[in-house]
Protein backbone atom coordinates (compact mmCIF):
# COMPACT_ATOMS: atom_id res chain seq x y z
CA UNK A 1 0.00 0.00 0.00
CA UNK A 2 1.11 3.71 -0.64
CA UNK A 3 2.65 5.51 2.57
CA UNK A 4 -0.15 7.63 3.42
CA UNK A 5 1.40 11.53 4.03
CA UNK A 6 0.57 13.74 7.21
CA UNK A 7 -1.89 16.64 5.72
CA UNK A 8 -1.50 20.11 7.49
CA UNK A 9 -4.22 21.90 5.19
CA UNK A 10 -7.66 20.35 4.80
CA UNK A 11 -9.85 23.05 3.25
CA UNK A 12 -9.28 26.42 2.12
CA UNK A 13 -10.56 29.76 0.23
CA UNK A 14 -8.57 32.19 -1.67
CA UNK A 15 -9.38 36.06 -3.07
CA UNK A 16 -13.07 35.85 -1.78
CA UNK A 17 -14.12 39.44 -1.87
CA UNK A 18 -14.68 40.98 2.21
CA UNK A 19 -18.23 41.49 0.39
CA UNK A 20 -18.90 38.17 0.59
CA UNK A 21 -18.46 37.68 3.98
CA UNK A 22 -21.28 40.59 4.75
CA UNK A 23 -23.60 39.05 2.04
CA UNK A 24 -23.19 35.25 2.57
CA UNK A 25 -22.01 35.53 5.81
CA UNK A 26 -24.26 32.15 7.09
CA UNK A 27 -22.13 30.13 4.63
CA UNK A 28 -19.05 31.23 5.16
CA UNK A 29 -20.13 30.85 8.75
CA UNK A 30 -20.58 26.76 8.47
CA UNK A 31 -17.15 26.76 6.82
CA UNK A 32 -15.33 28.47 9.26
CA UNK A 33 -17.07 28.40 12.96
CA UNK A 34 -14.51 26.99 15.84
CA UNK A 35 -12.15 25.95 13.19
CA UNK A 36 -8.35 26.54 13.71
CA UNK A 37 -6.52 27.95 10.85
CA UNK A 38 -4.42 30.80 9.14
CA UNK A 39 -6.08 33.45 7.06
CA UNK A 40 -4.50 36.86 5.03
CA UNK A 41 -6.12 39.64 3.99
CA UNK A 42 -5.80 41.60 0.71
CA UNK A 43 -5.64 45.05 -0.96
CA UNK A 44 -6.03 45.05 -4.13
CA UNK A 45 -4.35 41.96 -4.37
CA UNK A 46 -1.19 43.33 -2.00
CA UNK A 47 -1.01 41.04 1.04
CA UNK A 48 -2.00 43.10 4.12
CA UNK A 49 -2.31 41.01 6.84
CA UNK A 50 -1.31 37.31 8.54
CA UNK A 51 -3.28 35.95 10.88
CA UNK A 52 -4.17 32.43 12.94
CA UNK A 53 -7.44 31.60 14.70
CA UNK A 54 -9.10 29.16 16.76
CA UNK A 55 -12.21 30.25 15.73
CA UNK A 56 -11.68 32.23 12.16
CA UNK A 57 -14.95 32.99 11.60
CA UNK A 58 -14.93 35.79 14.80
CA UNK A 59 -11.62 36.69 13.73
CA UNK A 60 -12.57 37.96 10.07
CA UNK A 61 -15.99 39.69 11.27
CA UNK A 62 -13.92 41.77 14.02
CA UNK A 63 -11.70 43.09 11.22
CA UNK A 64 -14.32 44.49 9.24
CA UNK A 65 -14.98 46.59 12.19
CA UNK A 66 -11.43 47.20 13.99
CA UNK A 67 -8.03 49.53 12.70
CA UNK A 68 -8.18 46.94 9.83
CA UNK A 69 -11.02 47.88 8.70
CA UNK A 70 -10.90 49.75 4.85
CA UNK A 71 -7.97 48.56 4.55
CA UNK A 72 -8.52 44.99 2.99
CA UNK A 73 -10.90 44.06 0.31
CA UNK A 74 -9.92 40.01 -0.45
CA UNK A 75 -9.40 37.45 1.90
CA UNK A 76 -8.03 34.02 1.71
CA UNK A 77 -8.66 31.28 4.52
CA UNK A 78 -6.70 28.48 5.27
CA UNK A 79 -8.38 25.80 7.48
CA UNK A 80 -5.92 22.73 9.17
CA UNK A 81 -6.48 19.16 11.17
CA UNK A 82 -4.61 20.77 14.29
CA UNK A 83 -3.48 23.32 15.86
CA UNK A 84 -0.27 21.31 16.75
CA UNK A 85 2.12 23.87 14.72
CA UNK A 86 -0.51 26.97 14.52
CA UNK A 87 1.75 29.72 15.92
CA UNK A 88 5.16 28.70 14.25
CA UNK A 89 3.37 28.39 10.72
CA UNK A 90 2.43 31.92 11.56
CA UNK A 91 5.81 33.33 12.90
CA UNK A 92 7.07 31.47 9.84
CA UNK A 93 5.31 33.80 7.11
CA UNK A 94 5.30 36.95 9.10
CA UNK A 95 9.28 36.78 8.74
CA UNK A 96 8.94 35.89 4.76
CA UNK A 97 6.38 38.60 3.79
CA UNK A 98 6.26 40.90 6.74
CA UNK A 99 2.57 42.31 5.84
CA UNK A 100 1.90 45.96 6.35
CA UNK A 101 -0.90 45.48 8.50
CA UNK A 102 1.11 43.30 10.79
CA UNK A 103 2.75 45.42 13.86
CA UNK A 104 4.93 42.41 15.36
CA UNK A 105 7.42 40.30 13.55
CA UNK A 106 7.57 36.54 14.27
CA UNK A 107 9.59 34.86 16.82
CA UNK A 108 10.83 31.16 16.97
CA UNK A 109 10.89 29.53 20.39
CA UNK A 110 13.41 26.91 20.23
CA UNK A 111 14.86 27.53 16.65
CA UNK A 112 18.73 27.85 16.48
CA UNK A 113 19.92 30.87 15.10
CA UNK A 114 22.87 30.30 12.56
CA UNK A 115 23.84 33.46 11.89
CA UNK A 116 26.68 34.05 14.20
CA UNK A 117 27.81 30.08 13.33
CA UNK A 118 27.87 31.45 9.64
CA UNK A 119 30.34 34.49 10.32
CA UNK A 120 32.37 31.71 12.03
CA UNK A 121 32.27 29.50 9.47
CA UNK A 122 32.95 31.70 6.46
CA UNK A 123 36.07 33.28 8.65
CA UNK A 124 37.12 30.06 8.86
CA UNK A 125 36.91 29.39 5.19
CA UNK A 126 38.57 32.93 3.90
CA UNK A 127 41.65 32.21 6.36
CA UNK A 128 42.12 28.87 4.07
CA UNK A 129 41.64 30.93 1.03
CA UNK A 130 44.55 33.79 2.55
CA UNK A 131 46.67 30.42 3.36
CA UNK A 132 46.41 29.05 0.34
CA UNK A 133 46.39 32.46 -2.40
CA UNK A 134 49.88 33.38 -0.22
CA UNK A 135 51.33 30.04 1.14
CA UNK A 136 50.93 31.63 4.94
CA UNK A 137 51.78 29.67 8.16
CA UNK A 138 48.89 27.63 8.82
CA UNK A 139 47.81 29.05 12.26
CA UNK A 140 47.75 26.89 15.62
CA UNK A 141 45.08 25.14 16.85
CA UNK A 142 42.28 26.91 19.13
CA UNK A 143 43.72 27.36 22.76
CA UNK A 144 41.84 28.13 25.77
CA UNK A 145 43.28 31.48 25.90
CA UNK A 146 42.89 32.84 22.46
CA UNK A 147 39.23 32.14 21.91
CA UNK A 148 37.99 34.87 20.06
CA UNK A 149 34.66 34.74 20.62
CA UNK A 150 34.89 33.36 24.45
CA UNK A 151 32.27 36.31 25.15
CA UNK A 152 29.55 34.88 23.14
CA UNK A 153 29.59 31.40 24.66
CA UNK A 154 26.31 30.31 24.23
CA UNK A 155 26.56 28.35 27.46
CA UNK A 156 28.04 30.37 29.59
CA UNK A 157 24.67 31.46 30.93
CA UNK A 158 23.78 27.82 32.65
CA UNK A 159 27.16 27.41 34.58
CA UNK A 160 25.46 29.49 37.29
CA UNK A 161 22.55 27.05 37.82
CA UNK A 162 25.35 24.32 38.78
CA UNK A 163 25.77 22.93 35.09
CA UNK A 164 28.05 19.62 35.00
CA UNK A 165 30.76 20.49 33.04
CA UNK A 166 30.80 16.81 31.36
CA UNK A 167 29.26 16.55 28.33
CA UNK A 168 29.53 13.01 25.81
CA UNK A 169 27.52 13.00 22.56
CA UNK A 170 27.33 9.14 20.37
CA UNK A 171 28.15 8.81 16.74
CA UNK A 172 28.25 5.39 14.73
CA UNK A 173 28.36 3.75 17.90
CA UNK A 174 31.54 5.59 19.70
CA UNK A 175 31.19 7.99 22.37
CA UNK A 176 33.13 11.18 22.28
CA UNK A 177 33.51 13.31 25.54
CA UNK A 178 33.86 16.77 25.66
CA UNK A 179 34.03 19.41 28.68
CA UNK A 180 32.53 22.61 29.55
CA UNK A 181 35.26 25.16 30.65
CA UNK A 182 34.44 27.88 32.80
CA UNK A 183 34.06 30.81 30.26
CA UNK A 184 31.13 28.50 29.30
CA UNK A 185 33.13 27.26 25.86
CA UNK A 186 33.41 23.59 24.50
CA UNK A 187 36.77 21.56 24.83
CA UNK A 188 36.70 18.75 22.41
CA UNK A 189 39.82 16.91 21.44
CA UNK A 190 42.40 19.54 22.28
CA UNK A 191 40.20 22.74 20.73
CA UNK A 192 37.45 24.87 21.94
CA UNK A 193 34.51 25.65 20.92
CA UNK A 194 31.70 28.59 21.44
CA UNK A 195 28.40 26.53 20.87
CA UNK A 196 27.56 22.79 21.14
CA UNK A 197 26.89 22.72 17.93
CA UNK A 198 29.92 23.75 16.91
CA UNK A 199 31.68 21.34 18.99
CA UNK A 200 29.18 18.88 17.44
CA UNK A 201 30.40 19.64 13.97
CA UNK A 202 34.15 18.88 14.92
CA UNK A 203 32.88 15.30 15.82
CA UNK A 204 30.50 14.47 12.79
CA UNK A 205 32.05 16.87 10.11
CA UNK A 206 28.85 18.24 8.98
CA UNK A 207 26.17 20.28 9.72
CA UNK A 208 25.18 19.02 13.67
CA UNK A 209 22.42 20.57 16.16
CA UNK A 210 25.14 20.20 18.90
CA UNK A 211 21.53 20.89 21.56
CA UNK A 212 20.76 17.57 19.93
CA UNK A 213 24.09 15.72 19.95
CA UNK A 214 25.34 16.49 23.43
CA UNK A 215 24.33 14.94 26.49
CA UNK A 216 25.26 16.06 30.00
CA UNK A 217 24.63 14.24 33.37
CA UNK A 218 21.81 16.20 35.25
CA UNK A 219 22.20 14.18 38.11
CA UNK A 220 24.58 11.17 38.94
CA UNK A 221 24.31 8.53 36.19
CA UNK A 222 21.47 10.45 34.21
CA UNK A 223 22.29 11.76 31.29
CA UNK A 224 20.02 14.47 29.08
CA UNK A 225 20.15 16.28 25.95
CA UNK A 226 21.52 19.80 26.31
CA UNK A 227 18.15 20.50 25.29
CA UNK A 228 16.68 20.45 28.16
CA UNK A 229 18.43 23.15 29.29
CA UNK A 230 16.67 25.84 27.17
CA UNK A 231 13.20 24.15 28.42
Amino acid sequence: MPKKHSQLVCQHLENISSNAFERYQKVITDYTRNRHGIYALYKKDKLYYVGLAKNLRNRIRAHLRDRHSNRWDRFSVYLVLSDKHMKELESLLLRIVMPKGNKQKGKFIKSENLEKKLKNDVKKQQIKEIEGLFGLRKTTHTTEKNVTDASRAILARYLKSGLNTRLRGMYKGKLYVACILKNGCIRYNKRVYNSPSMAGIAVRKRTTNGWLFWKYERSPGEWVLLDELRR
